[in-house]
């Protein structure tokens, strides 16, 4: 598959807008990290796979802290914009809904961006988390509360 990817200053646009509507303090702390995260989800080498783009910008967008608010919002609403500009919309509405029940575990280390993985690739080739990675959800959480 070939994707479309979007530019720095569009995910600037979609933190910006996320802020003006939801609260909280705009302006970027590093665009450089920003840069790099949407430079290398482009490498087919290093994220070959729909599944490990996703992974790739969720958990960076999350975890760099490029923006000085708003970096779990900005990495559901950024990776609910490529799944759309690729066309997979379908995907979309569950992607967000299940992602807010994560974004805080992975900024505060209880989901690994192994785990991460499991779980997008659930959302996305699954119609419910198998058992087994419930049990994983659930053991990240309470072992590293």
């Amino acid at each position: 598959m070939n994707f479309i990817y979007f530019n720095t200053q569009f995910a600037i646009q979609v933190h910006d807008q996320i802020i003006q509507n939801s609260g909280g303090l705009l302006g970027i702390i590093n665009i450089g990290t920003l840069d790099s995260v949407l430079e290398l989800v482009q490498n087919d080498v290093y994220y070959p796979t729909l599944i490990d783009k996703l992974t790739h910008l969720c958990f960076a967008i999350n975890k760099n802290h490029s923006f000085k608010d708003g970096n779990k919002r900005s990495s559901i609403a950024l990776c609910a914009y490529f799944l759309e500009l690729n066309n997979l919309s379908d995907f979309t509405a569950r992607f967000i809904l299940e992602m807010e029940n994560f974004v805080v575990d992975i900024a505060d280390n209880r989901i690994d961006k192994d785990l991460l993985h499991k779980i997008i690739y659930s959302i996305i080739y699954e119609d419910d988390f198998s058992e087994q990675l419930k049990l994983e959800i659930v053991n990240a959480k309470s072992l590293n509360s």
